[in-house]
């Protein structure tokens, strides 16, 4: 398996990373991943790294972003932080990724099951934590279906809860972040969420969360999504 370069890296669309990605996981799901020397990786980026993509997922050990979408060394920016949550340090990460360093596509990684959207749930508050978790109660609040039973005790809320966390994440991004807004309406890079099964190893990407600027764009604006 070729490590990534300049050359290819530049070859690679914001859709096409999307379906690296997408192939990836279906390897990783199906115990067919893709044979890699990574001590050759190692020397391959000693000089230098390309990126194609730019990963914010949760620190969940059971959602190593490499491992579930069957990638090696100097392939993804891997950003971690309990809730996939966003904050400035992570925007300036990312502006970093894409302006700078190239990559492609951010994706938003929720994952079933998340400890940190079951704490917001139940309101939890604990040191330093209690601050990251504030970052989550907006999807709490915005979940509306749920009339009962509104705590971690209730899967159905819970999932509900990291669905609307992630793209509300994804609508942060974009109306935070001047540099990657202006990216992704130029076409330079895209921008999607997803959720990853932790029973399956299925990743499920939003359709209504994923914006890339080619001829399969979605018909929804990205200046609509992010009002």
């Amino acid at each position: 398996m070729r490590t990534l370069n300049k050359e290819l890296q530049s070859q690679i669309s914001p859709r096409k990373a999307l379906e690296i990605l997408k192939e990836g996981n279906h390897r990783f799901v199906n115990n067919l991943k893709l044979h890699r020397d990574l001590l050759e990786q190692v020397n391959d980026t000693r000089d230098g790294q390309w990126p194609f993509a730019t990963i914010l997922s949760c620190i969940d050990s059971r959602t190593s972003a490499e491992l579930i979408f069957d990638q090696g060394l100097g392939d993804v920016f891997s950003v971690r932080i309990a809730g996939n949550v966003v904050n400035t340090d992570i925007l300036g990460s990312m502006e970093f990724a894409c302006k700078v360093a190239g990559s492609k596509l951010i994706v938003v990684l929720g994952h079933t099951k998340c400890g940190a959207v079951k704490g917001a749930c139940d309101h939890v508050e604990m040191g330093n934590l209690t601050e990251l978790l504030s970052k989550l109660q907006p999807a709490v609040y915005e979940e509306q279906t749920t009339t009962e039973d509104r705590t971690s005790m209730n899967s159905q809320f819970v999932e509900n809860v990291a669905e609307i966390n992630v793209k509300r994440t994804v609508k942060s991004i974009i109306q935070r972040s001047y540099v990657l807004e202006q990216m992704i309406e130029n076409g330079e890079i895209g921008i999607v969420g997803g959720m990853y099964n932790i029973e399956t190893g299925v990743v499920e990407f939003y359709p209504e969360a994923t914006f890339i600027k080619d001829e399969l764009a979605v018909e929804l604006s990205l200046k609509e999504f992010s009002k």
